[in-house]
């Protein structure tokens, strides 16, 4: 009896117990159905076949779909490059994965992008019985997304130029030029290069400032980390601000989502190159100096100071101690950037030089369009006799205006512009023939006009309607004798 009476109370427990797992299985079906709705995110079940056994109405509604469609037929049909069949598959889970739908597949074609957490679901055997998608549509969770996705591509970009610094076009190795002054230039350079002082290099348009930046960071010890340029007079006034420190979001009108970094902050350990700038605005040369006082930044609309280790070559083709002079340079900031100065000279100050500079513009040009042009003995004199007021610029500009209307494979004298061919030999001669003659004439004509006033200078300067002064200076040049002429 005893037994029978234990039997009943162990039948009764578990029947209890069984009853008790019952509502609690069903109690948690309740809670799991109350938390997908008034979640924020889309949640999606399936099981190991891929079909779908669950999903919230937010998702629903994001596909532009319902639970009766969707519920009961595979993943594929709503959503056709999901990756939950692999997971439930090869068991494994993802998160924070970025999902771009398929034109269509939404409910506004603007939404497509989203972020997602992926996983399979094991028994207590540890085999997979099911997996299960949480998708972050949300307006905000997507902005946030699209943050990212531009700050990659910014990352990108800077990257793609980092590598074009470390690439051979710019490196003292293959700098142009075996004239002796720029010989030394190329040198002092190279040992600037060593140290973390700040540099500004100085002179004319066109004189190959920025290579010479490119080359003293490549040079030192911070070449492996970014070189980032900014040309402070192509950048409107009450923008530079924000592109040298950057901003939050919202913080002013037209800021974009997210806000963005700055230069200073995406040249971090690096090299920030200032080209031109003289152009800075007055106003923006003191936060400038404070930089480069505090090693730190603060974005726009934003109370955190970031602290930064970055080295500083500024350009200029401006006179700054000029401007210093006048007010329109600060002082102070001029001796922080000018710890270290280089002089790049123009191209008329290495004559030896010219030539060496159109054989590579032109044989880069034969390269890239796979041709054999070359340049005649006539013009290359003519090149070399020019004075270049824009440079190496100019310089290449001509080499390929001349490139590109030239016949026959060879550039000639009048493949030049017009105001080049003045340089020419045979013009040259020409003009200096023709100097002579009209000298010749000149001084026949004062000859003359002596021997008519007795050799009188005042008599013949009135005549002519020239300063007495000017006569005597010309009877000189052409050693005129007044006795004999008087």
């Amino acid at each position: 009896m005893i037994n029978y009476i234990q039997d009943i109370k162990i039948h009764i427990i578990f029947t209890v117990k069984g009853v008790a797992q019952r509502m609690e299985r069903t109690n948690y079906k309740y809670i799991l159905d109350e938390i997908l709705r008034r979640t924020d995110d889309g949640f999606i079940v399936i099981d190991k076949d891929g079909n779908v056994t669950d999903i919230n109405d937010q998702y629903c509604d994001f596909l532009g779909t319902t639970k009766e469609k969707a519920i009961g037929h595979s993943i594929l049909n709503i959503i056709s490059n999901s990756k939950m069949i692999d997971i439930v598959n090869k068991g494994y889970s993802e998160e924070g994965s970025i999902h771009k739908f398929l034109e269509g597949e939404t409910k506004e074609s603007a939404n497509d992008i989203v972020v997602v957490n992926r996983s399979c679901v094991y028994n207590d055997d540890k085999e997979v019985v099911a997996g299960v998608a949480q998708v972050k549509f949300r307006l905000q969770t997507l902005d946030c997304a699209q943050k990212l996705m531009k700050e990659y591509s910014e990352l990108q970009f800077y990257k793609e130029e980092y590598n074009k610094v470390e690439s051979n076009a710019y490196s003292f190795n293959n700098m142009i030029g075996k004239s002796a002054n720029f010989q030394k230039i190329k040198k002092n350079a190279m040992k600037f290069a060593k140290t973390d002082f700040p540099i500004l290099i100085t002179g004319e348009t066109g004189t190959g400032k920025e290579v010479l930046a490119q080359s003293i960071h490549k040079y030192s010890c911070r070449r492996n980390k970014p070189m980032v340029s900014i040309n402070c007079a192509a950048i409107p006034h009450n923008l530079i601000e924000s592109e040298l420190f950057g901003y939050e979001e919202g913080s002013f009108t037209g800021a974009a989502k997210g806000g963005k970094p700055g230069k200073f902050e995406l040249a971090n350990e690096g090299t920030i190159f200032l080209d031109e700038i003289g152009d800075m605005p007055y106003d923006m040369q003191s936060k400038l100096l404070r930089v480069l006082q505090e090693h730190e930044i603060q974005k726009i609309g934003s109370s955190k100071i970031i602290k930064i280790d970055v080295r500083v070559i500024a350009a200029t083709r401006q006179n700054l101690s000029e401007m210093v002079r006048k007010g329109q340079f600060r002082e102070d900031l001029y001796y922080r950037l000018n710890v270290i100065n280089i002089e790049a000279i123009p191209l008329r100050e290495r004559v030896d030089d010219i030539e060496l500079f159109a054989a590579f513009f032109l044989e880069k040009l034969n390269k890239k369009y796979k041709t054999l042009t070359t340049i005649s003995d006539e013009v290359m004199k003519c090149i070399c006799n020019y004075n270049w007021p824009g440079n190496i610029r100019e310089l290449e500009n001509v080499i390929k205006s001349a490139y590109a209307s030239c016949e026959d494979m060879v550039i000639q004298i009048h493949d030049l512009p017009s105001k080049m061919i003045a340089y020419s030999d045979s013009n040259s001669n020409k003009e200096k023939k023709l100097k002579r003659l009209v000298e010749n004439y000149e001084a026949l004509l004062i000859k003359d006009a002596l021997y008519k006033n007795n050799g009188c200078v005042q008599d013949t300067a009135k005549e002519f309607g020239i300063h007495r002064s000017l006569l005597y200076k010309k009877i000189d040049k052409y050693n005129i004798n007044r006795k004999q002429v008087g």
